[in-house]
Protein backbone atom coordinates (compact mmCIF):
# COMPACT_ATOMS: atom_id res chain seq x y z
CA UNK A 1 0.00 0.00 0.00
CA UNK A 2 1.37 3.51 -1.09
CA UNK A 3 0.56 6.81 0.27
CA UNK A 4 2.04 9.76 -1.65
CA UNK A 5 6.05 9.32 -0.67
CA UNK A 6 5.36 6.62 1.75
CA UNK A 7 4.85 2.75 1.15
CA UNK A 8 3.38 0.20 3.72
CA UNK A 9 5.59 -3.35 3.07
CA UNK A 10 5.80 -6.31 5.03
CA UNK A 11 8.80 -7.60 6.37
CA UNK A 12 9.06 -11.19 7.93
CA UNK A 13 6.18 -10.86 10.42
CA UNK A 14 5.76 -6.95 10.50
CA UNK A 15 4.45 -3.96 8.90
CA UNK A 16 6.54 -1.26 8.45
CA UNK A 17 5.56 2.78 6.40
CA UNK A 18 8.86 3.11 4.38
CA UNK A 19 9.22 6.53 3.21
CA UNK A 20 11.17 9.05 0.76
CA UNK A 21 12.90 5.96 -1.02
CA UNK A 22 14.31 8.14 -3.87
CA UNK A 23 15.94 10.13 -1.46
CA UNK A 24 19.91 10.40 -2.79
CA UNK A 25 21.89 9.79 0.40
CA UNK A 26 25.03 9.49 -0.92
CA UNK A 27 25.01 12.52 -3.89
CA UNK A 28 28.25 11.69 -5.37
CA UNK A 29 26.72 8.44 -6.82
CA UNK A 30 23.04 8.48 -6.73
CA UNK A 31 22.98 6.21 -4.49
CA UNK A 32 19.08 6.75 -2.57
CA UNK A 33 18.03 5.69 0.83
CA UNK A 34 15.60 3.08 -1.20
CA UNK A 35 18.75 1.70 -2.06
CA UNK A 36 20.17 1.65 1.73
CA UNK A 37 16.98 0.00 2.35
CA UNK A 38 17.92 -2.84 -0.11
CA UNK A 39 21.03 -3.22 0.98
CA UNK A 40 20.47 -3.58 4.45
CA UNK A 41 17.55 -5.96 3.52
CA UNK A 42 19.88 -8.49 1.23
CA UNK A 43 23.10 -8.11 3.37
CA UNK A 44 20.88 -9.58 6.64
CA UNK A 45 21.94 -12.54 6.83
CA UNK A 46 25.92 -12.13 7.37
CA UNK A 47 25.13 -8.53 9.28
CA UNK A 48 23.00 -9.62 12.03
CA UNK A 49 24.62 -12.64 13.59
CA UNK A 50 27.55 -9.31 14.49
CA UNK A 51 24.83 -6.98 15.62
CA UNK A 52 23.01 -9.75 17.50
CA UNK A 53 22.54 -8.99 21.49
CA UNK A 54 24.41 -5.88 21.31
CA UNK A 55 23.80 -2.72 22.09
CA UNK A 56 23.87 -0.54 19.45
CA UNK A 57 25.33 3.06 18.32
CA UNK A 58 23.40 4.59 14.95
CA UNK A 59 25.17 7.50 13.03
CA UNK A 60 22.14 9.00 11.04
CA UNK A 61 22.04 10.93 7.82
CA UNK A 62 18.41 11.62 7.50
CA UNK A 63 19.48 14.53 4.22
CA UNK A 64 22.64 12.33 2.87
CA UNK A 65 26.48 12.13 4.06
CA UNK A 66 27.13 15.45 2.28
CA UNK A 67 24.57 16.97 5.24
CA UNK A 68 24.25 17.14 9.09
CA UNK A 69 24.20 13.93 10.57
CA UNK A 70 23.96 12.84 14.47
CA UNK A 71 24.77 9.89 16.76
CA UNK A 72 22.24 8.25 18.54
CA UNK A 73 22.47 5.42 21.37
CA UNK A 74 18.82 6.06 22.90
CA UNK A 75 15.85 4.46 21.06
CA UNK A 76 14.12 7.11 19.58
CA UNK A 77 10.23 8.24 20.68
CA UNK A 78 8.98 7.01 17.78
CA UNK A 79 10.34 3.07 18.16
CA UNK A 80 7.95 0.75 17.51
CA UNK A 81 7.29 -1.85 20.28
CA UNK A 82 8.21 -5.02 18.78
CA UNK A 83 11.65 -3.27 18.35
CA UNK A 84 13.64 -4.69 21.06
CA UNK A 85 15.32 -2.13 23.24
CA UNK A 86 16.93 -2.96 26.34
CA UNK A 87 17.90 -0.55 29.41
CA UNK A 88 21.65 -0.44 30.41
CA UNK A 89 24.29 1.87 32.30
CA UNK A 90 25.64 4.00 29.88
CA UNK A 91 29.54 3.38 29.79
CA UNK A 92 31.45 6.61 30.66
CA UNK A 93 28.90 7.92 32.78
CA UNK A 94 29.36 9.13 36.54
CA UNK A 95 29.32 5.71 38.71
CA UNK A 96 27.22 4.48 35.79
CA UNK A 97 24.42 6.40 37.28
CA UNK A 98 23.01 7.29 33.75
CA UNK A 99 20.90 4.61 31.91
CA UNK A 100 20.62 4.46 28.32
CA UNK A 101 17.45 2.68 25.81
CA UNK A 102 19.35 1.14 23.46
CA UNK A 103 18.01 -0.47 20.27
CA UNK A 104 19.23 -4.40 20.04
CA UNK A 105 19.35 -5.11 15.79
CA UNK A 106 18.43 -9.04 16.17
CA UNK A 107 16.36 -9.10 13.13
CA UNK A 108 15.13 -7.92 9.55
CA UNK A 109 12.37 -5.96 10.58
CA UNK A 110 14.34 -3.99 13.20
CA UNK A 111 17.70 -3.57 10.41
CA UNK A 112 15.05 -2.11 7.96
CA UNK A 113 13.07 0.55 10.41
CA UNK A 114 16.74 1.30 11.35
CA UNK A 115 17.68 2.04 7.54
CA UNK A 116 14.25 4.06 7.01
CA UNK A 117 15.73 6.13 9.44
CA UNK A 118 18.53 6.62 7.78
CA UNK A 119 21.19 5.07 10.04
CA UNK A 120 23.66 4.36 8.04
CA UNK A 121 26.32 3.28 9.92
CA UNK A 122 25.96 0.55 12.80
CA UNK A 123 28.45 0.38 15.30
CA UNK A 124 28.93 -1.61 18.59
CA UNK A 125 30.61 -2.22 21.65
CA UNK A 126 33.38 -5.51 21.53
CA UNK A 127 30.71 -7.13 24.21
CA UNK A 128 27.13 -8.58 24.60
CA UNK A 129 24.85 -7.61 26.94
CA UNK A 130 24.84 -8.63 29.96
CA UNK A 131 28.61 -10.08 29.44
CA UNK A 132 32.60 -9.46 29.16
CA UNK A 133 33.93 -8.24 26.26
CA UNK A 134 33.74 -11.45 23.36
CA UNK A 135 35.24 -9.69 20.56
CA UNK A 136 38.98 -7.68 20.70
CA UNK A 137 39.42 -5.23 18.30
CA UNK A 138 42.70 -3.61 17.03
CA UNK A 139 42.34 -0.65 14.84
CA UNK A 140 44.84 0.28 12.40
CA UNK A 141 44.78 4.04 11.34
CA UNK A 142 47.36 4.94 9.12
CA UNK A 143 48.75 8.48 8.97
CA UNK A 144 49.63 10.22 5.85
CA UNK A 145 51.54 8.96 3.13
CA UNK A 146 51.05 5.78 4.61
CA UNK A 147 47.56 3.60 3.55
CA UNK A 148 46.03 0.30 3.03
CA UNK A 149 48.95 -0.90 1.66
CA UNK A 150 50.77 -0.22 4.99
CA UNK A 151 47.71 -1.14 7.13
CA UNK A 152 48.45 -4.13 5.46
CA UNK A 153 51.90 -4.66 6.27
CA UNK A 154 50.58 -3.93 10.54
CA UNK A 155 48.51 -6.20 9.94
CA UNK A 156 50.08 -9.38 8.76
CA UNK A 157 52.61 -8.98 12.14
CA UNK A 158 50.01 -8.54 14.17
CA UNK A 159 48.35 -11.75 13.09
CA UNK A 160 51.15 -13.47 13.90
CA UNK A 161 51.80 -11.99 17.10
CA UNK A 162 48.36 -12.40 18.19
CA UNK A 163 48.90 -16.27 16.77
CA UNK A 164 51.42 -16.73 19.26
CA UNK A 165 49.20 -16.48 21.93
CA UNK A 166 46.11 -18.35 20.73
CA UNK A 167 44.40 -16.17 19.07
CA UNK A 168 42.97 -16.15 16.02
CA UNK A 169 42.61 -12.96 14.06
CA UNK A 170 40.11 -11.88 11.23
CA UNK A 171 40.87 -8.63 9.25
CA UNK A 172 38.17 -6.10 7.91
CA UNK A 173 38.43 -2.54 6.01
CA UNK A 174 36.70 0.29 7.87
CA UNK A 175 35.37 1.39 5.03
CA UNK A 176 37.21 4.67 5.35
CA UNK A 177 40.93 4.43 5.22
CA UNK A 178 42.03 2.09 7.74
CA UNK A 179 41.02 -1.16 8.81
CA UNK A 180 40.45 -3.82 11.55
CA UNK A 181 41.74 -6.78 13.21
CA UNK A 182 39.18 -8.91 14.96
CA UNK A 183 39.50 -11.41 17.13
CA UNK A 184 36.99 -13.99 19.03
CA UNK A 185 37.72 -14.30 22.54
CA UNK A 186 36.22 -15.84 25.98
CA UNK A 187 34.11 -13.17 27.41
CA UNK A 188 35.45 -14.09 30.50
CA UNK A 189 37.78 -10.73 30.95
CA UNK A 190 37.08 -7.32 31.74
CA UNK A 191 37.07 -4.61 29.13
CA UNK A 192 40.14 -3.40 30.87
CA UNK A 193 41.96 -6.81 30.80
CA UNK A 194 41.28 -7.06 27.11
CA UNK A 195 42.24 -3.30 26.44
CA UNK A 196 45.66 -3.59 28.56
CA UNK A 197 46.81 -6.12 26.28
CA UNK A 198 45.81 -5.02 23.40
CA UNK A 199 47.80 -2.27 24.33
CA UNK A 200 51.14 -4.34 25.51
CA UNK A 201 51.23 -5.99 22.28
CA UNK A 202 50.82 -2.42 20.13
CA UNK A 203 54.16 -1.29 22.16
CA UNK A 204 56.07 -4.56 21.44
CA UNK A 205 55.09 -4.17 17.53
CA UNK A 206 56.19 -0.40 17.89
CA UNK A 207 59.51 -1.08 19.15
CA UNK A 208 60.25 -3.54 16.43
CA UNK A 209 59.46 -1.15 13.59
CA UNK A 210 59.22 2.18 15.06
CA UNK A 211 59.75 3.90 11.60
CA UNK A 212 56.40 2.22 10.65
CA UNK A 213 53.91 1.61 13.60
CA UNK A 214 53.40 3.97 16.66
CA UNK A 215 50.95 2.73 19.39
CA UNK A 216 51.07 6.40 20.80
CA UNK A 217 47.84 8.95 20.24
CA UNK A 218 49.32 11.43 19.48
CA UNK A 219 48.72 13.11 16.16
CA UNK A 220 52.16 14.45 15.37
CA UNK A 221 53.44 10.94 15.71
CA UNK A 222 52.00 9.49 13.41
CA UNK A 223 52.56 10.91 9.57
CA UNK A 224 54.09 8.34 7.73
CA UNK A 225 52.97 5.01 10.45
CA UNK A 226 50.17 3.26 11.43
CA UNK A 227 48.75 3.86 14.92
CA UNK A 228 47.71 0.47 16.49
CA UNK A 229 44.59 1.89 17.99
CA UNK A 230 44.43 -0.34 21.20
CA UNK A 231 41.69 1.98 22.78
CA UNK A 232 38.78 0.59 20.78
CA UNK A 233 38.35 -2.33 23.82
CA UNK A 234 37.44 0.59 26.38
CA UNK A 235 33.95 -0.34 27.59
CA UNK A 236 32.55 2.38 26.53
CA UNK A 237 34.11 2.71 23.18
CA UNK A 238 32.30 1.40 19.69
CA UNK A 239 33.43 -0.10 16.11
CA UNK A 240 32.13 -0.15 12.90
CA UNK A 241 30.19 -3.40 12.74
CA UNK A 242 31.08 -5.88 9.90
CA UNK A 243 28.97 -5.07 6.46
CA UNK A 244 27.57 -1.55 7.58
CA UNK A 245 27.82 1.06 5.43
CA UNK A 246 30.13 3.87 5.90
CA UNK A 247 29.23 8.10 5.08
CA UNK A 248 32.06 8.11 2.45
CA UNK A 249 30.73 9.84 -0.41
CA UNK A 250 30.61 6.79 -2.19
CA UNK A 251 28.69 3.88 -0.28
CA UNK A 252 30.95 2.46 0.64
CA UNK A 253 31.60 -0.76 3.40
CA UNK A 254 33.22 -2.45 6.41
CA UNK A 255 34.18 -4.87 4.36
CA UNK A 256 35.49 -7.95 5.77
CA UNK A 257 38.73 -9.57 3.84
CA UNK A 258 40.94 -12.87 3.50
CA UNK A 259 44.10 -13.05 4.15
CA UNK A 260 45.32 -13.72 1.13
CA UNK A 261 44.11 -10.20 0.21
CA UNK A 262 46.07 -8.40 2.73
CA UNK A 263 49.09 -10.30 1.82
CA UNK A 264 48.50 -8.92 -1.64
CA UNK A 265 47.83 -5.84 -0.71
CA UNK A 266 50.72 -5.38 1.38
CA UNK A 267 52.88 -6.95 -1.57
CA UNK A 268 51.95 -3.89 -3.69
CA UNK A 269 48.56 -4.87 -5.10
CA UNK A 270 46.56 -1.94 -4.75
CA UNK A 271 42.91 -3.62 -6.01
CA UNK A 272 43.40 -6.31 -3.54
CA UNK A 273 42.41 -4.37 -0.77
CA UNK A 274 40.35 -1.22 -1.10
CA UNK A 275 37.14 0.77 -0.29
CA UNK A 276 34.79 -1.87 -1.59
CA UNK A 277 31.32 -0.46 -2.63
CA UNK A 278 27.60 -1.37 -1.13
CA UNK A 279 26.91 -3.75 -4.73
CA UNK A 280 30.86 -5.49 -4.22
CA UNK A 281 30.17 -6.35 -1.13
CA UNK A 282 27.16 -8.00 -1.85
CA UNK A 283 28.86 -10.25 -4.86
CA UNK A 284 31.40 -10.95 -2.16
CA UNK A 285 29.29 -12.30 0.05
CA UNK A 286 27.51 -14.37 -2.55
CA UNK A 287 31.02 -15.84 -3.07
CA UNK A 288 32.44 -16.12 0.35
CA UNK A 289 30.06 -16.23 2.42
CA UNK A 290 30.67 -14.48 5.71
CA UNK A 291 34.19 -14.56 6.22
CA UNK A 292 34.14 -13.30 9.37
CA UNK A 293 31.46 -15.88 11.10
CA UNK A 294 34.10 -17.06 13.66
CA UNK A 295 33.65 -13.82 15.32
CA UNK A 296 29.78 -14.59 16.64
CA UNK A 297 31.35 -17.98 18.93
CA UNK A 298 33.97 -16.92 21.91
CA UNK A 299 37.21 -18.04 21.67
CA UNK A 300 40.11 -18.13 23.93
CA UNK A 301 41.31 -16.21 26.99
CA UNK A 302 44.06 -14.10 26.75
CA UNK A 303 46.97 -14.11 28.32
CA UNK A 304 47.98 -12.12 31.36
Amino acid sequence: MASGDRIRVEVGDRELDLSNLDKVLYPASGFTKGEVIDYYTRVAPVLLPHLRDRALTRIRYPNGVDQQFFFEKNAPASTPDWVRTERLPAPGSTKNREKIDYVVADDLPTLVWLANLAALELHTPQWRIGTHPDLMVVDLDPGRPAGLRECCGVALLLRERLADDGLVSQPKTSGKKGMQLCCPISAGQSAEVVSDYARRIAEELERTAPKSITSKMARNLRPGKVFIDWSQNNAAKTTVAPYSLRAEPQPFVSTPLTWAEVEAAADGDARAVRPFTAAEVLDRVDRYGDLMADLVTPGPALPT
